[in-house]
């Protein structure tokens, strides 16, 4: 189908919804049954997820790729390509037992050695946060074609937590293996273990995904299809889930000023839920490289000019909670005792005076540049909001618009002064959270790494006694350590803990099932019959 073909589909469907209008509620393009229409924005620049885990990959991908393991609302590990599992009692030997009937989207079956080149090569070599997982890890060995075992050179206490889909992707040794995997023609058309099979991508209209008929769970999956729409305008998005031509929004699709309207439709459902595992924390980012970013006297008087909570209350309209650090809320080993940067013109001009940078005959003391995340218009106005209150304290911004592509570009290769942000914590402070601030983690052109290039021997200590302790107490003590430590650094400006909105046809049910929600596989989703 091509992007005329398709928006005639969607104009004939919104026909249909404006003539049921008169009946109470829109009319569906789809039977009940039948297939899913959601909203994707922006659009991802590519669907293999081991190479690229941005939020619009980890959707669409989601639904195309597997990992051994799911996880519950609650963050409980549960069965995926893996049916059981094991830990030694030492906690040094994990052993999964894989589903026997799983096959890839091209018909091959999938194998143990597709785990072990999996975890062992493909993803040490292009992925950010699984080769320092597998890294830890002494061998990984396939005795069998169904049994894969970990031994890890040391306890790694959240390694369970490690196989979320987007964290540890598997990938067809088949295809892959003696590619260069950044460049090899297979990542144009994915393929995976999960319930949906790529079929098309009409770049600025739609992804199509089809219902893989021979996935390995009975029954499953429910729904005959996936159409991801792009669609650049917030307006045309809401008005797609008004009149029923998409069924599903998620993430920043809808404009947080316009969530509560469209909670109220009574065709439409609204949910928080489904985004646990992520915990989302957006920040301020500081390139410490660049002068005078490189002083945490400049960062912290970037904190004490940010009123972080008109940015909850007027920009994201309550869906979100001021952040006080680097570890979540919702997360394990979070402490809030930590120090705080009330909103202060005051004590942010002086230690800008105290590092001599005075204002200029224009009133500014420094420009620097701001490339803005193209990630819809919160971001926009979260960046101009910024850039006015930066303005107080005479710290002149310039906003740089730019694409998906471009600005994660800029990011990776530390072309930057400041930018926003926004990382998932993945259950522990081991896995989302150590990644942004350990001096290990400096990679140039690997997003989601240490970007901000910020290095303190201290920090690297604590995050990795955490990482390795057995006990609970112990670790506790860890992070709370490095969590003060941080803030009174001040390696990033942490502004939210956000919370964000899955819209969707009330008819659609089992639709958010874990705690990775929407970026989960969808296989038990379905319609009301």
């Amino acid at each position: 189908m091509n992007r005329r073909e398709f928006n005639h589909l969607l104009f004939m469907s919104g026909a249909v919804a404006v003539s049921g209008a008169g009946l109470g509620r829109p009319a569906f393009a789809q039977a009940a049954e039948g297939g899913l229409t959601a909203i994707i924005q922006p659009e991802p620049p590519i669907l293999q997820l081991a190479l690229n885990q941005q939020t619009p990959t980890g959707v669409v991908g989601g639904k195309i790729y597997e990992s051994l393991l799911s996880y519950d609302l609650k963050l409980t590990p549960g069965p995926q390509l893996a049916e059981s599992w094991e830990m030694s009692e030492d906690g040094l030997t994990y052993t999964f037992h894989l589903v026997r009937n799983a096959k890839w989207h091209d018909g091959a079956p999938f194998t143990a050695a597709d785990v072990v080149f999996t975890c062992d090569d493909f993803l040490k070599e292009v992925h950010p946060r699984a080769r320092a997982t597998f890294e830890r890890c002494e061998s990984i060995t396939a005795p069998d074609d169904y049994t894969v075992v970990f031994k890890l050179k040391e306890p790694f206490a959240p390694f369970l937590l490690a196989f979320e889909t987007s964290s540890a992707p598997m990938v067809p040794r088949h295809l892959y293996e003696g590619e260069d995997y950044r460049n090899s023609e297979h990542n144009q058309t994915p393929i995976g273990t999960g319930p949906f099979k790529f079929n098309e991508w009409v770049r600025g209209s739609h992804i199509h995904l089809q219902a893989f008929d021979e996935y390995y769970r009975e029954g499953e999956p429910h729904l005959t299809e996936i159409y991801y729409r792009v669609i650049p305008d917030a307006a045309s998005r809401s008005v797609a889930l008004e009149t029923g031509e998409a069924q599903l929004a998620q993430w920043g699709d809808v404009e947080t000023f316009d969530v509560e309207r469209l909670s109220a439709l009574p065709h439409l459902t609204m949910t928080t839920q489904g985004y646990e595992f992520f915990s989302p924390v957006s920040w301020l980012e500081f390139n410490c490289r660049n002068k005078p970013m490189d002083d945490k006297r400049f960062r912290q008087a970037v904190m004490h000019l940010i009123d972080r909570e008109f940015i909850r209350d007027r920009i994201l309209f309550g869906l979100a909670k001021v952040a006080t650090g680097p570890i979540a809320s919702t997360t394990r080993f979070y402490d809030g005792d930590v120090k705080q940067y009330e909103l202060s013109i005051e004590k942010a001009t002086a230690l800008l005076d105290e590092m001599g940078l005075t204002p200029g005959s224009d009133g500014n003391r420094v420009t620097i540049d701001y490339p803005v995340p193209p990630y819809g218009e919160t971001w926009v106005r979260t960046a101009e909001f910024i850039r006015q209150a930066l303005a107080q304290g005479g710290i002149n911004v310039n906003l740089i618009s730019t694409d998906v592509a471009g600005w994660a570009s800029s990011v990776s290769n530390w072309e930057f002064d400041i930018t926003t942000n926004m990382l998932y914590q993945f259950g522990d402070p081991a896995l989302g959270v150590a990644r942004t601030y350990v001096s290990s983690n400096i990679r140039k052109g690997v997003m989601f790494t240490n970007t901000a290039g910020y290095s303190n021997p201290e920090v690297d200590r604590l995050f990795a006694e955490a990482a390795v302790a057995t006990s609970d107490d112990t670790r506790q003590a860890l992070y709370s350590e490095v969590q003060k430590l941080l803030v009174e650094e001040v390696p990033v400006a942490w502004l939210t803990e956000n919370q964000f909105p899955t819209i969707y046809d009330n008819r659609l049910e089992d639709l958010i099932v874990s705690a990775t929600g929407v970026n989960a596989n969808f296989a038990s989703a379905r319609y009301a019959g």
